[in-house]
Parts: C-alpha cells; structure tokens; sequence
C-alpha cells in the first residue's frame, strides 16, 4: 500500500487523525507548560483539493466534504471544522491543512516543533510553508530514525515533560510496516516515557490486526488506546475500509471525548455497516 498524502488529502482517515490530533493538542495546552511535538512523517504539511492529485482519486469528497455539510455537533469535530475553516481563509478555498499546519495551528508561542519528511521534494515545501515559524523545524531525515535522534525532547537547554509524538506512515511496507512502527515506538518510550504517542494504521481486514494488537499491548506505556473508524465493513483486502489510531499515553478521560466524536464520523462518512472504536489495550490505573 502506497499512501502518498496528496492523494488522499482530506479523505476520511485524514478526518479521524485530524479530530484526534487537535484534541490532542488542546489537552496539552491546557496546562501552561510548553510541550513538544515531533511529526515523523509530516507530508507537505499543507494540501490543495483541486489540484491534480486529489482530484485524481475524488477521497475528499466522501471525507471532508461531506463532514461540512453534516456539520456535527460534538466539540472534537467543531474544533476540527474550525481549524480548516481558518486554514482556508488563509490559503484559500480548496485548501486543506495536514498534521504540520494544524500543529502549527493548535500549539503556541512558547511550544516547539519538530517536521520530519524523507521525500526531497515534500521536504522542500514543508520547508517553504514554515520557514517563517521560529518554532517549527523541518527536517529532512527519515522519521524513524529522527525518534531516536530527537528524543527526550529538548530545545538547546530547555527539556520538554509534556508532549506528542505523530507517527503516519506510508505503509510501502504493508503489513511489515507494523514492525518498524513499534521498534520506533519502543524507542520513544524507552527515551521519553512520559510523552503522548499516536501511531496511524489503515485498516482492510481488522482480523490481519491481531498480532499489531497483541504486540501494542505488551509496549511499556501507561496506557494504549485504540481509536478506529471504519466507513465500509472490513471483508476485502483489497481497498483501504477504515484506519486506527494507537495511542499510548493518551490524556484522562479522553476516551469519553472521542465516543461520541467518532461515532458521529461513522454516521456522516460511513456506507451500511460502517462502524467506530473506542477501546483500551491498556487501561489507566
């Protein structure tokens, strides 16, 4: 599976990530404390809906779209809603924000960002798009390796306690991709296990999950969360029918928050037998 955001900016596992993400953001905001964040596999950062690529495959169509003009009313999609509103007043109409804008959007002043993107040309217009962010720092490196190289998260003397770590990858790899997310993942823990951790997966067949799930369930964080939304029933293996988001170390209580969130995503973007997922691997003590 090749997941080249461009194509697929805007579709409904970029709503998932997307509501997650920000949701994320605001409950490290909600302490004065800067915190850091470190997007692995960051994209451009930052999309056009009419250009060739999304028009190529039509997926916003059925994602954002169409999420517009349920307008839902549960927080966590407003609070989604109203960062792409805000992006398009500032980019235009047929703009739509990746993970790096919207970090960008959802931290403040005294917080810092890290931008990791292997692809030359991607990197060089996430660079373009932020050059004038003091707090953003693109780099052009693969992001697996960037976890080690960038964490326990510092800032020249200042060490960051709080913050997030984005893994989306594009899973080339396929089913092995899993693999090389959770040695990133164990590497992340091990260097900074008081840092939020959210890894994307797509979804085909949930029953070819059940070793990722054993395996993320045995990972040393405190807690792993599992957020999935499926549009489609998962019985072909040969299309993307939802996406998950693992999450370790996620903030109290945020279960309750995203219930309602994605079962209302499964009603606005989902065909019959479309179904959502809010389940711990590892509860909270």
């Amino acid at each position: 599976m090749n997941y080249r955001h461009a194509f697929h900016a805007g579709n409904h596992a970029d709503v998932l990530k997307h509501v997650v993400l920000l949701a994320l953001c605001d409950a490290l905001t909600s302490k004065p404390a800067p915190c850091f964040a470190l997007d692995t596999h960051a994209g451009r950062g930052l999309y056009r809906l009419d250009g060739e690529a999304a028009q190529k495959t039509g997926e916003a169509q059925d994602g954002i779209a169409r999420l517009i003009a349920e307008t839902p009313r549960q927080p966590a999609i407003r609070r989604y809603l109203a960062a792409v509103q805000a992006c398009r007043e500032q980019h235009g109409a047929h703009s739509y924000p990746g993970s790096p804008w919207l970090l960008a959007h959802a931290l403040r002043e005294q917080d810092r960002i890290a931008l990791c993107e292997l692809h030359p040309e991607e990197a060089q217009v996430l660079g373009s798009h932020f050059e004038a962010d003091p707090r953003m720092a693109v780099h052009a490196r693969d992001g697996y390796a960037a976890i080690k190289a960038l964490l326990p998260a510092k800032h020249g003397a200042q060490k960051f306690a709080r913050g997030l770590v984005l893994i989306d990858p594009p899973y080339e790899a396929q089913l092995d991709e899993f693999d090389f997310a959770l040695a990133a993942l164990r590497e992340g823990l091990a260097r900074w296990p008081q840092g939020m951790f959210a890894l994307w997966y797509p979804i085909k067949q949930r029953r070819s999950l059940h070793t990722f799930y054993r395996k993320a369930a045995g990972l040393s964080a405190k807690s792993s969360l599992l957020l999935e939304l499926l549009v489609r029933p998962d019985d072909s293996p040969l299309r993307m029918n939802g996406s998950g988001l693992l999450l370790l170390n996620a903030p109290w209580q945020f279960d309750g928050l995203m219930q309602p969130a994605l079962a209302a995503m499964a009603g606005a973007l989902g065909e019959t037998g479309a179904s959502a997922r809010v389940e711990w691997l590892k509860a909270p003590l």
